[in-house]
């Protein structure tokens, strides 16, 4: 059984008498463990499909199961447990606390799960073992969003989902990211979610599944990922 199966999916958004759909019977399935790259321009429906995967939105109709539970009948008190102790999030703008250091903002997240991974040891496994104590204002983009992928990553989630992680960041710094997120797969055995519009990253997935007009078009599995270092863009 597949660890996540998304079933003819609709997110429909009402604006007065205008009926939008950004997901239109959207179906795909992913095995846990698998690296997955979800890709598409600006508005096929990824970022939709990825707020529903992580509780943050709910589908208007379809299933959306996650380790075996239905969790678009999840009542609000379990999203919220959902969200708290098997999810983690990696955004774009990284999404600091900006008066907390880097250690700080990482422990804020692992108070609220059941068993998180030490802050300390996660910073230093994204390379900031001496920027700990420094505030985001005192860091840059590449180092915020590390910050932000090692807080992720300590909530130990079953499940990481990261939205366009490197849309911000230059070239030799993006490529560190993502070859972090792909290390963390493979060492962690983490079921790690990419969103992103840029088709030339997909090689390094386990399993690519393209968007377009808010459905699933196609959906390639890919039985040699190609590691990041050997990934043009």
């Amino acid at each position: 059984m597949p660890y996540i199966e998304f079933k003819n999916v609709v997110k429909e958004y009402k604006m007065g008498e205008v009926s939008i759909k950004a997901l239109d019977k959207t179906n795909f399935e992913i095995e846990k463990g698998e690296l997955v790259v979800i890709v598409g321009p600006s508005g096929a429906g990824k970022t939709t499909a990825l707020n529903i995967l992580g509780g943050m939105d709910n589908a208007t109709s379809g299933k959306v199961i996650i380790d075996g539970k239905d969790i678009s009948k999840f009542k609000k008190k379990d999203l919220i447990k959902y969200r708290r102790e098997d999810i983690g999030f990696v955004f774009q703008f990284y999404n600091l606390v900006q008066n907390l250091t880097a250690i700080e903002n990482v422990e804020l997240a692992t108070q609220i799960c059941k068993n998180p991974l030490k802050p300390a040891t996660m910073l230093e496994k994204v390379g900031l073992k001496d920027r700990m104590k420094n505030f985001p204002s005192q860091l840059s983009g590449g180092e915020q969003q590390r910050v932000a992928i090692a807080r992720a990553i300590a909530k130990n989630p079953k499940l990481l989902l990261c939205d366009e992680p490197t849309g911000a960041l230059d070239y030799k710094t993006g490529k560190q990211i993502l070859q972090l997120l792909q290390d963390t797969c493979r060492k962690e055995k983490m079921t790690v979610i990419i969103i992103t519009h840029n088709s030339a990253l997909t090689p390094m997935a386990d399993r690519v599944i393209h968007f377009k007009n808010g459905t699933a078009f196609n959906i390639e599995r890919n039985e040699n990922p190609t590691p990041i270092e050997e990934i043009e863009w």
